[in-house]
């Protein structure tokens, strides 16, 4: 990509490049060379992958290069249909803001955490602000300028704080405990935790950036405010952007402070233009080592697959009780379940960077697939075999409906970057 890099929006579900005449801010002309530099696509480091399949115990895997994508992940052993092809624990990650109402999860691991009675109240209680907002519309404004009220069964208000507050207990769940939460270390109401050890984690490499709260180390804080206002109303891939970017700042500093130290001075005030610049691309590896013509939104599950929502798995429990126990408990818990609706079953929704599955190309035939088991609770990704892959074949999943006509298949390949040419498209388009 040339040093003065072209700006991409978003238009009719397509990526529309600018022309390289439209004007950029003074910044980004002050700053293109590094910019260019760290966009440019980096050479296969073997070494990198070696260590990342080490730290992440998947020495089942390798990653290496491939002819027609750069580079590939490919098996080291046989696998069986529904084996374990691989856990992979997200670079960065970002729950959908729209989902924030539904789910109380980690903000580090995305895992459920409060308790059954919380998952419920919190949720209700934040819908029942929406109905109230939008009954303050009044029937004078126009029509779409606020949502349709629900047609929910509306609960009183001191029943969902009972619930909430944990006053009001339902049957049987505490056969579905979910971790305490725990706040966050600046202070903010924007993040929660299963884990002080989550907490601390986060802190440490993302979010004492993007923290609001009054230990927060970010420099502004209003600034911070504005830009989380602006990203939840109109596209929270800012969000996950925005910790990308504070992951190689913090990443950055760090390996500043240690070279300082090695060379015993208790700061970096000695090192000079090209060691920054080099521990620039250090600290950006990570991101740029995912890089597959243009950064794709790697999610961590496709459309049709979805995660465990422990509300779900509760009032599935409650409905496979003996009759008996059954009507016992739905004196108390059918009323929910009415106010919940439909939507008493969704699960976590975020969109990550996943360093080794994006690694992993397409193909409308795969071998292997996201997909979530019983046990995996958390925002990992899990790839599984969908047919027995021989050692030294590539791992191949699909980043699309691979069930399309093939058409449609190219069409929304497209916005990746490439034609496929795998077996399946080859013979349905001659």
């Amino acid at each position: 990509m040339a040093a003065q890099y072209r700006v991409e929006r978003r238009k009719a579900g397509r990526f529309e490049r600018t022309s390289m005449e439209d004007p950029i801010c003074p910044i980004d002309a002050k700053f293109a060379g590094q910019v260019s530099a760290l966009l440019t696509p980096p050479p296969l480091h073997q070494e990198y992958y070696e260590v990342l399949v080490s730290e992440r115990k998947c020495s089942r895997l390798r990653v290496k290069p491939e002819s027609e994508h750069g580079k590939g992940v490919f098996s080291e052993v046989d696998f069986q249909e529904g084996d374990l092809v691989l856990k992979d624990q997200m670079l960065a990650g970002a729950q959908h803001s729209s989902n924030k109402i539904d789910c109380l999860v980690c903000s580090f691991c995305f895992r459920f955490i409060g308790s059954i009675e919380l998952q419920i109240g919190r949720k209700l209680y934040l819908e029942e602000l929406g109905i109230r907002a939008v009954d303050e519309c009044g029937p004078s404004n126009d029509e779409g300028s606020c949502s349709s009220p629900s047609h929910k069964t509306r609960l009183p208000q001191d029943t969902i704080q009972s619930l909430m507050n944990g006053n009001l207990l339902l049957p049987y769940s505490e056969k579905f405990p979910l971790p305490s939460v725990v706040s966050c270390l600046g202070g903010c109401l924007e993040s929660h935790y299963c884990s002080q050890s989550c907490a601390e984690a986060d802190w440490d490499l993302f979010h004492s950036l993007l923290c609001d709260g009054k230990g927060s180390s970010s420099p502004n804080t209003k600034a911070l405010e504005k830009f989380t206002k602006h990203a939840n109303e109109t596209n929270d891939i800012f969000i996950l952007a925005a910790k990308v970017i504070s992951s190689t700042i913090l990443r950055y500093r760090k390996l500043k402070v240690a070279q300082g130290e090695e060379k015993g001075k208790n700061d970096a005030s000695c090192l000079n233009n090209n060691d920054i610049s080099s521990f620039l691309l250090e600290a950006w590896k990570p991101v740029s080592m995912g890089f597959k013509r243009r950064w794709w939104e790697c999610v961590a599950l496709p459309e049709d697959v979805d995660s465990s929502s422990p509300v779900e798995d509760y009032f599935l429990f409650i409905d496979d009780l003996p009759l008996s126990q059954k009507k016992e408990a739905e004196k108390i818990t059918k009323s929910f379940l009415d106010a919940l609706g439909d939507d008493y079953s969704i699960s976590c929704e975020g969109t990550a960077f996943f360093p080794l599955q994006s690694c992993m190309n397409h193909s409308c035939i795969p071998n292997a697939k996201a997909f979530k088991r019983e046990e995996d609770k958390d925002g990992q990704a899990t790839v599984i075999a969908q047919r027995p892959i021989r050692k030294g074949e590539e791992i191949t999943i699909s980043y699309i409906d691979e069930d399309l006509p093939y058409k449609e298949r190219q069409e929304s390949l497209a916005d990746y970057g490439f034609t496929c040419k795998c077996p399946k498209c080859i013979e349905e388009e001659s």
